[in-house]
């Protein structure tokens, strides 16, 4: 069995995963955009992946868009995206940057990119930098 292990950015928060995912998506669509603050949401989906938190259970807050299927769980400290289960417990979502884990596996398609951000184009021709530019500090 594959053991997968996350947490939250400020530490109060620590689970694993035990099972593989069936999906990881990168999601456009304006609820993940919002919810993320980005371009895009990149969550794993398991049917058969089970979760089990290590610490920081009771700091796990967990959000519901009325009249949708759209939810999150988040650290009520930081933050943080962290796994929530869906479908009357039966999905369990994953964000795949709150995981500590390598995760040996890519994104395997991008979804409702008809809602992408007119921003969120041609990102791979921009420049890049290992640190933030113009500092020569960490």
């Amino acid at each position: 069995m594959t053991v997968t292990k996350g947490s939250c950015l400020c530490g109060a928060v620590t689970f694993e995963i035990d099972g593989h995912f069936d999906r990881f998506l990168l999601c456009h669509c304006s609820r993940c955009r919002k919810d993320t603050g980005s371009a895009h949401a990149a969550n794993l989906f398991s049917f058969s992946a089970q979760l089990t938190w290590l610490s920081g259970q009771q700091d796990v807050t967990h959000f519901r868009l009325a009249g949708t299927l759209h939810g999150k769980s988040f650290c009520r400290h930081c933050g943080s995206a962290l796994p929530t289960l869906q479908m009357d417990n039966k999905l369990l979502v994953v964000p795949a940057g709150c995981l500590d884990t390598t995760l040996g596996i890519m994104p395997e398609a991008h979804i409702f990119t008809d809602s992408r951000a007119d921003w969120d184009r041609h990102l791979a021709t921009l420049p890049e930098f290992a640190k933030l530019p113009g500092r020569t500090d960490e």
